[in-house]
């Protein structure tokens, strides 16, 4: 919600979607490179502090940069705001093993898979439609509300302001040394790339066609089925390894956004949009528990946090450069370096698929017993 309706206040703003494009760029850049650092500070001290500071921060941040009437000051504020972006969605993840039964673990990550997806149905809508109506301040100012309520309300919660991060083994390695791991990020920087052009591309072909207000319900069909496609992975994630949901559902996704570029921002678009968001759901799911698979004993949060690092930093990367791509040249192309880059991203999966191998095979509910205790704090 935050990003669209970035997008649309500095539009409105510059009357250039190029620069709305880089502002939002900007902001995803800033956000990311940060987000590793963040991780690794959750990982090392807990989440009380980082969580009760950066929300009122970054949520007042929203406020000045919704009033913000200076083109000049609009590309540092959308940095500044990226950097004091409050690490929420980094923080609740590792809470769910120390808040679920272990036999509910991946029925937990799918939930939160699902929820975190369902708010990109209303966000969108809400985010389009304030942002083009009478009031479109409303849209940054609602960002501001629900981020101070809701973050808030995770850092005064118990387990998270009680939350103890994992010791690290005696043999611990940097994630940034960890085969599996490298993959992984080298699969966010083509992911990241494309997704940062598919996020702009949407926005900029409908403007382009005068038709800005499809771009919430575009945005909605994919989330609404990234819900569904995340709750269906979920329920068949016992029954496969990790590693081959990721790869087929994957290559499914690939295929999904295969016609992409051949859409227009109405109906065919969201149609399309339906299907990529459903396999798009899946893959989270199955991806987050390869990354659960691989990843350094006590790196609960870093690990996540260091690959969204690569990914938003290239997701920015792409928002800049498919801004300009639709406005220079066509949005279709913009939103075909979405599939091209989906493409390769798992084509580095398949070929590197043996540093992934302890993701391939399907744990017992005594392993994930084992697992929990070792990782949760003491009580």
């Amino acid at each position: 919600m935050v990003g669209l309706a970035l997008f649309f206040k500095v539009e409105r703003l510059t009357d250039s979607v190029a620069f709305a494009g880089v502002a939002l760029g900007l902001n995803t850049f800033a956000n990311s490179v940060t987000a590793g650092l963040r991780g690794s500070a959750l990982d090392k001290w807990g989440q009380k502090w980082p969580i009760r500071i950066l929300v009122p921060l970054y949520a007042s941040g929203l406020l000045v940069l919704e009033f913000t009437t200076s083109k000049t000051w609009i590309l540092p504020l959308s940095l500044l705001m990226g950097l004091v972006s409050p690490p929420i969605n980094l923080s609740v993840r590792p809470l769910w093993k120390s808040a679920v039964p272990e036999s509910a673990l991946r029925t937990a990550y799918a939930l939160d898979t699902a929820v975190i997806n369902s708010t990109r149905v209303f966000g969108p809508l809400f985010a389009s439609t304030l942002a083009l109506s009478a009031y479109p301040s409303s849209a940054l100012i609602l960002c501001s509300l629900f981020i101070a309520v809701g973050g808030l309300s995770l850092g005064f919660t118990k387990i998270s302001s009680q939350w103890i991060p994992e010791k690290r083994s005696e043999s611990h390695k940097s994630v940034w040394r960890i085969p599996a791991m490298q993959l992984l990020m080298i699969e966010a920087m083509f992911v990241g790339f494309g997704w940062g052009a598919f996020d702009v591309g949407i926005p900029a072909f409908a403007t382009l066609e005068k038709i800005p207000g499809w771009s919430g319900p575009i945005f909605a069909c994919l989330a609404f089925t990234s819900v569904v496609g995340g709750l269906v992975a979920g329920l068949i994630s016992r029954k496969t390894s990790a590693l081959k949901g990721l790869l087929r559902t994957y290559g499914l996704w690939v295929i999904a956004t295969a016609p992409l570029a051949l859409t227009y921002p109405g109906w065919s678009m969201a149609f399309v949009a339906l299907f990529i968001g459903f396999f798009g759901g899946a893959v989270q799911v199955f991806y987050w528990e390869v990354l659960e698979a691989v990843r350094p004993q006590g790196t609960a949060v870093s690990a996540l946090g260091w690959i969204w690092t690569v990914d938003g930093s290239f997701m920015a990367l792409g928002a800049a450069l498919g801004g300009i791509i639709a406005s220079e040249f066509s949005p279709r192309l913009t939103l075909l370096t979405t599939t091209i880059a989906v493409s390769i991203g798992v084509m580095v999966l398949i070929f590197g698929r043996k540093f992934l191998a302890p993701a391939n095979r399907i744990t017992s509910i005594e392993e994930d017993r084992s697992a929990i205790e070792h990782a949760a704090p003491p009580q």
